[in-house]
């Protein structure tokens, strides 16, 4: 039976092969040929603006951030908006035939690069572009795994963006790695090293999004979170755009509207920008694939600024706004280019009109353990590893999903000797951080360091131990990597791993469907890449019990 669609870019993709009739996100055939048209046409304007910089010529801002927008609207979650990626494969289009223009040889350019149609004709052009229109198994796994990790890539540099934070060099390796993917010359180790290079500007892409976000808002420090609500009506945010939050804070107060968190929006409570807000009360819920109760019971309206978006139920999607990369069909969109303060005033109209959150927990959480936290506590985490108070960190940063094996993180936490610290990043943490692991000394055995666009933090505290220790291999630290993943934002964190040269990384709850079996390999033989097993196995694995 033909495939009416194939997507395998993320870690619940059907069956572990791939989703062919339907996105287990939710995605139809339509939105996922529309995505891939999308990728095609962006990747053509990479290679336009590759061989523009190898004349010399100057390539915009503007144009380095359509291309990072357009990858950022195809990660898993975060726009199911047929009408909006359409508008940007015809907006994309026209900025094609502008910098065609400019070029002066033209000869070597692919046909992603030369290809232009009416709106009439997408549909059937996306045939013929997706992902299975590389024959070749290993080279398509790698071009996918190249591509995922830019997607990745691409929401940091966006988050830095909107900051009024640029990369140029950085941009210029994201447009030449995207269309490198085009390049039919390339073999198997040609593309491992452009995987391992994506890593490596991964890191660099990190870095300016950590500068970005604590030069605006400062360093995250230790900050205990309300996880109940209060008396007044309340707007949720979900999604992991602080520069969102902030126009929405600047706007609603004193309206008598409170405003809350969600999943990945938890970490804004670290930063000390935020806290001068009183209305700015707490965090509502859990990972981001708890949003269809969730977000019924909140009663008010929900801010999604990015992904993860999931298919709304009719009770509340009335009440649900998109805004950036997100879109939803029938949900209200909030425009705003960057550098453009947004206008949130129906939401907040709406938001008052509303009954308060429905509580569906009491307490506190702790979290805001960043790079430079963890550093002020070093002299404590030192004497605590020479000590042998703390045996090992285990990282278990990512992504939380709704699969029941991904139970498999919270019994791994609870199994975990008590000379243990998790280190984590993302909303993995949602499966131990409510369960009161205890704390060795006065440092909590589960160090938060933010969102999963925090991971930056967990890599920079390895090799600033790695320094304090004198040792020469960052694998000779007592720190091991057991991982969850779920889309592209965790693929370039994968690549920026590898790229520090870690080892022995465990993968799950599965490794990913888009790595061929031979692709597999090289990563087993080269860098230890392993899934999980039971719980029980692990444990040996990891500390021979």
């Amino acid at each position: 039976m033909e495939n009416k669609m194939f997507c395998y870019q993320c870690q619940e993709t059907a069956g572990c092969k791939g989703c062919s009739v339907r996105g287990v996100c939710g995605k139809t055939p339509e939105v996922a040929a529309l995505q891939d048209l999308l990728i095609y046409v962006t990747k053509g304007c990479a290679a336009l603006t590759t061989a523009l910089r190898s004349e010399g010529k100057e390539v915009s801002y503007e144009v380095n951030h359509r291309i990072t927008l357009n990858l950022f609207t195809t990660i898993t979650n975060a726009n199911f908006d047929g009408a909006q990626i359409t508008k940007r494969i015809a907006d994309t289009l026209v900025c094609k035939e502008e910098l065609l223009q400019q070029l002066e040889d033209k000869r070597e350019l692919p046909e992603a690069a030369l290809w232009t149609a009416e709106p009439s004709a997408y549909m059937e052009k996306a045939k013929s572009v997706g992902v299975l229109a590389t024959q070749d198994e290993d080279i398509r796994s790698l071009r996918e795994l190249i591509t995922y990790g830019l997607k990745g890539l691409s929401a940091y540099s966006k988050h830095a963006n909107v900051l009024l934070a640029d990369d140029a060099e950085l941009d210029a390796f994201l447009q030449r790695a995207l269309a490198a993917t085009l390049d039919d010359t390339l073999s198997v180790n040609d593309l491992v090293a452009l995987a391992l290079e994506t890593g490596k500007y991964g890191v660099k892409g990190m870095a300016l999004l950590d500068g970005a976000n604590t030069q605006a808002y400062g360093n995250p420090e230790i900050t205990k979170v309300n996880i109940g609500v209060g008396k007044r009506p309340g707007i949720l945010v979900s999604g992991h755009d602080l520069r969102d939050l902030e126009m929405l804070l600047e706007q609603t107060k004193d309206s008598g509207v409170d405003v809350y968190t969600h999943s990945e929006m938890l970490p804004a409570h670290y930063y000390p920008a935020f806290k001068k807000y009183k209305h700015f009360v707490g965090n509502y819920g859990n990972a981001w694939w708890k949003q269809t109760e969730e977000f019924a019971s909140f009663h008010g309206p929900i801010l999604m600024t990015t992904n993860c978006i999931v298919p709304p139920k009719d009770s509340y999607k009335d009440r649900l706004f998109t805004t950036g990369a997100s879109g939803y069909p029938g949900c209200k969109h909030i425009e705003g280019e960057i550098g453009q303060e947004k206008d949130f005033s129906q939401i907040i109209a709406l938001a008052k009109t509303c009954r308060p959150p429905e509580e569906i927990e009491q307490g506190q959480i702790i979290g805001g353990f960043a790079h430079a936290q963890v550093f002020a506590l070093a002299d404590q985490i030192v004497e605590a590893v020479k000590s042998g108070a703390i045996k090992k960190f285990v990282v278990m940063a990512g992504c939380d999903g709704r699969a029941k094996s991904r139970s498999y993180y919270a019994d791994f936490a609870k199994a975990l000797p008590q000379d243990t610290v998790i280190l984590t990043a993302g909303c993995a943490k949602y499966k131990y951080n409510k369960l009161n692991l205890g704390s060795i000394g006065d440092i909590p055995r589960v160090l938060d360091a933010g969102q999963c666009n925090d991971s930056y933090s967990l890599a920079v505290i390895a090799m600033k131990l790695q320094e304090i220790f004198g040792l020469e291999d960052i694998n000779e630290l007592p720190i091991v990597y057991n991982i969850s993943w779920y889309e592209q934002k965790a693929v370039i964190v994968l690549l920026a791993l590898l790229a520090l040269g870690v080892k022995n990384i465990h993968l799950g709850p599965t490794l990913p469907a888009f790595l061929s079996p031979n692709v597999t390999k090289v990563l087993v033989d080269n860098f230890g890449i392993a899934s999980i097993g039971s719980v029980e196995e692990d444990m040996k694995i990891f500390f021979g019990e």
